[in-house]
C-alpha cells in the first residue's frame, strides 16, 4: 500500500480527480439515431437535493416505466454525463423513462451516505411517478462500476425494507468487494485500466472508517456477507474478462444464482474495466443487451405478445 491509502491524502487526491473530470462530457455523436428528450429534476433527500436528468421515450399516451441510472466514477467523480449515450439508447430501445442521477460523492459524502441517498432517490421515484409522467410501479435500477455497487446496495435496502419493488437490477462491471486487497484481484493485462493507486484513492475516500469495510452495502461479494438473498430483485450481471473487478462480479452473480435471483450473467470477452467508454461496438452490444432485459422486465405483457 502507498501513502494514498491514508484517508487525508486520499481525500486530497480525490478532490484533484474531481476537478480534473468536472468538465468531462460524453461524445454527442455516439448513437445519434437516439435523440435526447430531457429535462432536469431535483430529488429531495436527507443528504441534500440530488440533481437528476430525466430522459423520456416517445409518447405512447400512457406513463412509461422508469429505469434509474447510477453512474460510475469510483464514488468520487461526477461522471453523470458520460452515461448519456446509454440513457438515450435505453429510453428509445427499452421504451422507458430514464432518471440519470447525480448522487452525492465522496470524499465530501463518504459511506454510507451515497447508498442511502441512492435508495432514497429510488424510493422517491417509485412514489412520485404520477406527478412527473412515469409509472413508478414498474421500476428498474442499474449502474456501472461504482454505480453498479450503488445499484446492488439499493436492491439490498429494498430487499431488507420490503420495497419498493424493483423488477430488475443491472450490475455492469460492478465494484462489490472492498475487503479483498486490491493486490489479490488479478488481471491478465500488464496495465489494466484500474490501477492500485486508483483503488487506494477511491476506497480510502469512500470508506473513511475501515470498520465499514465489510458492510453489505458495498461488499456483498466479500466472504463475510452470508445472508440468504432469496427474494432480492432479479439481476442482470455484466462482467469484463480482463477487469480487475471481474472476480467479485462473478462471485456475486453466483450468489444471486443460488438465491434464484440471477436473470443472466454476461461476460464481455477481451474487455477491460470501462470498455464501453472506448469501444463503441462493444458498448452498443452491451447497451442493447441491457435494454432488452430492461424492456422484458418492465414491459412483460407487451413482449410476450
Amino acid at each position: 500500500m502507498s501513502v494514498l491509502s491514508r484517508p487525508a491524502l486520499a481525500v486530497l487526491a480525490a478532490k484533484a480527480m474531481q476537478l480534473a473530470t468536472a468538465r468531462v462530457r460524453a461524445p454527442r455523436d455516439r448513437f445519434p439515431e437516439f435523440p435526447a428528450r430531457t429535462s432536469e429534476i431535483t430529488v429531495p433527500t436527507a443528504a441534500g437535493p440530488a440533481r437528476a436528468v430525466l430522459y423520456r421515450p416517445e409518447e405512447t399516451g400512457e406513463p412509461a416505466p422508469l429505469h434509474v441510472n447510477l453512474h460510475g466514477g469510483g464514488f468520487v467523480m461526477g461522471l453523470t454525463d458520460m452515461d448519456d449515450p446509454l440513457c438515450r439508447l435505453l429510453a428509445a430501445s427499452a421504451r422507458v423513462a430514464v432518471l440519470n442521477v447525480d448522487y452525492a460523492l465522496a470524499p465530501q459524502h463518504p459511506f454510507p451516505t451515497p447508498p442511502h441517498q441512492a435508495f432514497e432517490v429510488v424510493r422517491w421515484a417509485a412514489e412520485h411517478g404520477e406527478r412527473h409522467g412515469w409509472d413508478g410501479s414498474r421500476l428498474s435500477v442499474g449502474g456501472q462500476s461504482a454505480g453498479g455497487s450503488l445499484t446492488a446496495a439499493v436492491a439490498r435496502q429494498a430487499f431488507e425494507q420490503g420495497g419498493p419493488p424493483i423488477a430488475l437490477q443491472v450490475l455492469h462491471y460492478p465494484a462489490l468487494d472492498l475487503v479483498t486487497p486490491f493486490r489479490d484481484k488479478g488481471s491478465p493485462l500488464p496495465k489494466p485500466m484500474l490501477r492500485p493507486w486508483m483503488a487506494e484513492v477511491f476506497n480510502a475516500s469512500y470508506v473513511r472508517d475501515r470498520r465499514w469495510a465489510g458492510d453489505r452495502l458495498h461488499s456483498p461479494a466479500a466472504p463475510g456477507d452470508t445472508t440468504d438473498l432469496t427474494g432480492i430483485a432479479p439481476a442482470l450481471v455484466i462482467t469484463a474478462e480482463h477487469d480487475v473487478l471481474r472476480g467479485e462480479g462473478d462471485r456475486y452473480a453466483e450468489r444471486l444464482r443460488a438465491a434464484d435471483a440471477l436473470v443472466h450473467h454476461h461476460l464481455v470477452t477481451g474487455a477491460d474495466h470501462g470498455y464501453d467508454v472506448r469501444d463503441q461496438d462493444r458498448a452498443r452490444a452491451s447497451y442493447e443487451l441491457i435494454a432488452r432485459h430492461v424492456r422484458e422486465a418492465l414491459h412483460p405483457q407487451q413482449d410476450a405478445r
